[in-house]
């Protein structure tokens, strides 16, 4: 699997590419003919178009100019490189000074990149506290990409979803996270992806999220993507963080029956309303297991792999 489409929706709301209206009305000879949206109706997408030689800073000027960002509530942003190696550094220091003409944003997605633009295991990304600092009041960050991420533990009152995108989620990101104080987070996932491109976070590095003692306000736990998926789900087995949890995700990852196993002869998970194991490598008779101990539980078991495959994979690797 490879990210190979753009997000449609974020935050709740449907995702408009100001660039790519902007520049269809221009080439339609008529710019100011462009339709926007109301600014609070819709999550902007800002990013260059493939192999463009334009300035990331130049598009987002542009979108603060033209829009009242004064009321925009979500931003997506899309490939922010050029030829220019400072790239990224200009695009993420230009997002973090416009935070006082984006007073009521609260959704924030760095990295809506396709796989046609970049590998997701290529995708370069940076320190993205900053972002976290010059937003208090954002509510959802997603980042996408884990090539060159740092992360410093920080504390954020009004933070309530985080997921981290990677085809390897470097182990300090994993820690940093760990060591953020987040008293309002519900939602967190992390895709820890593969060691060969950089995915060398380890069951220890997991511990904090699963003994409770982190983020008391978390419903939903996503440790997924990884290939270690069955030590993942021994843990979690006996995890004390899962008796408050309403949905658990351990999806995308090597999943085989000995990690299964584990969770059927681990504590309830009747509680839970969902459990997402898609893109798995279980036999028939553990899947029908899960399903017949967990009949009130949502499961997803899609996306299933040989069970005898002598290659199996994760699901987002580059």
């Amino acid at each position: 699997m490879t990210v190979n489409h753009h997000i449609e929706q974020f935050h709740g709301l449907p995702v408009f590419d100001f660039v790519q209206a902007l520049d269809e009305a221009a080439d339609g000879g008529d710019a100011a003919a462009v339709t926007l949206p109301e600014p609070a109706s819709a999550a902007w997408r800002i990013g260059l178009h493939y192999e463009s030689e334009e300035a990331f800073t130049k598009r987002w000027r542009q979108f603060l100019d033209t829009v009242d960002t004064e009321r925009v509530t979500a931003v997506v942003i899309g490939p922010w490189f050029s030829d220019e190696p400072e790239q990224l550094d200009a695009a993420l220091a230009a997002i973090v000074e416009a935070a006082d003409r984006l007073p009521a944003l609260r959704g924030l997605f760095v990295g809506d990149v396709t796989y046609e633009e970049s590998e997701i295991s290529w995708l370069e990304m940076c320190d993205v506290t900053p972002l976290l600092t010059a937003y208090p009041e954002l509510t959802e960050l997603v980042v996408r990409g884990g090539s060159n991420l740092e992360l410093t533990p920080v504390r954020h009152e009004a933070l309530r979803a985080l997921r981290f995108e990677a085809g390897g989620l470097p182990a300090p990101v994993v820690r940093a996270v760990a060591g953020c104080d987040f008293p309002a987070l519900e939602r967190l996932e992390l895709w820890l992806g593969v060691d060969n491109y950089g995915g060398d976070a380890t069951l220890d590095d997991l511990a904090p999220f699963l003994d409770g003692t982190r983020f008391p306000a978390v419903r939903h736990l996503g440790l997924q993507n990884s290939e270690f998926e069955d030590d993942i789900a021994a843990a979690v087995a006996h995890a004390p963080v899962v008796a408050r949890l309403e949905s658990l995700s351990l999806a995308m990852g090597v999943l085989t029956d000995q990690g299964a196993t584990a969770l059927l002869e681990g504590q309830p998970l009747t509680h839970l309303r969902a459990l997402d194991l898609h893109h798995h490598f279980l036999t028939g008779e553990v899947q029908q297991r899960l399903t017949e101990a967990l009949p009130g539980v949502e499961i997803d078991l899609s996306e299933a792999g040989k069970p005898d495959a002598r290659w199996r994979y994760v699901a987002v690797a580059e």
